[in-house]
């Protein structure tokens, strides 16, 4: 009889406690099944459904200052369109426009000509963004100041005889043009005009160095990155100095790839070029160096193209 008054006293108690731990289970399990997702940034790895939009561009300038720069271009515009974007360094002007070429990069910023010669070798292609400065460029010829040249308004038949530099062979600042004013000034190619013959530098900042290191009298420049040099104290006016400012004409822009839209979907392209308008903060547009990004169509360089053609650099 005792033990079957313990029993009766126990098992309420024992049942309470069952219940107790079966609920605290239940709720666990609910807790964590039903528990909202955390939301995190885009990553850099691709999915499915948005792939990595990968950006390349001509490398003009210093290139760890211009990785700096563009990977922070990247970080923002994968937060404006919520994909993952990623810088994709060049390590010439011809690798920057292979890499479009073989889609492994979706948009590129360029210069005129290899523009030219992106969107002549990808059907659709197209120029959709360029700098405000873009549509009246221009290329400064800069002279040591012991070169004996002097600034003016005309172009400077005297740097005939004097040590010269171009920019990359590929760069509309730094060769196309300038070949094109030597040419139409002269009447002879650069090859037959100088009497020593020129060399071709990697980037605008390597032509800014040679000619005020005095290593070479003379060289043609992108006039962004001179006045930029110069404003930054890396480069002195008063040593390597402008002695001719070219005529104007159309230069860079970001042309975007076809496949843009097959990969993140229709519409996507014009969504890109509203992003890069959009931007307003200078320490993201000084990696072009611009002080705005417009609107740009492909029609816009059809001047460069054409120079590029008569001088045989686009067949």
């Amino acid at each position: 009889m005792l033990l079957w008054g313990i029993a009766i006293l126990i098992h309420p108690i024992m049942k309470r406690l069952v219940t107790s731990i079966l609920a605290l289970a239940l709720f666990t399990a609910c807790g964590k099944k039903d528990a909202p997702p955390t939301a995190s940034a885009p990553s850099a790895t691709s999915t499915a459904a948005h792939p990595t939009l990968k950006f390349s561009a001509l490398p003009d300038q210093d290139s760890a200052a211009q990785k700096d720069k563009f990977d922070a271009l990247a970080k923002h515009l994968s937060t404006q369109l919520g994909i993952a974007v990623e810088y994709v360094a060049a390590s010439d002007y011809e690798a920057a426009v292979d890499l479009f070429k073989k889609g492994e990069v979706q948009l590129a910023w360029l210069g005129g000509l290899t523009a030219a010669q992106a969107v002549k070798a990808v059907p659709g292609a197209r120029s959709i963004v360029q700098g405000d400065s873009d549509p009246e460029f221009m290329t400064y010829f800069i002279a040591h100041k012991d070169a004996g040249l002097r600034p003016g308004n005309y172009f400077p038949a005297d740097i005939a005889e004097k040590s010269f530099a171009f920019g990359p062979t590929l760069s509309t600042s730094g060769h196309l043009m300038p070949a094109w004013f030597i040419e139409k000034d002269s009447n002879k190619k650069p090859a037959a005009f100088f009497r020593i013959k020129p060399v071709f530098t990697t980037s605008h900042d390597k032509t800014c160095e040679l000619v005020q290191s005095g290593e070479v009298q003379a060289g043609a420049v992108n006039f962004e990155v001179y006045e930029k040099r110069v404003k930054a104290g890396t480069t002195d006016a008063s040593i390597a100095q402008v002695i001719w400012k070219t005529p104007t004409y159309p230069n860079c822009s970001f042309v975007a790839h076809p496949d843009l839209e097959k990969a993140q979907g229709a519409g996507f392209t014009d969504k890109l070029q509203a992003a890069l308008i959009a931007i307003k903060d200078p320490a993201l547009l000084a990696a072009f160096p611009r002080k705005a990004l417009i609107t740009a169509k492909n029609e816009d360089f059809d001047e460069v193209k054409q120079t590029a053609t008569a001088l045989g650099f686009l067949p």
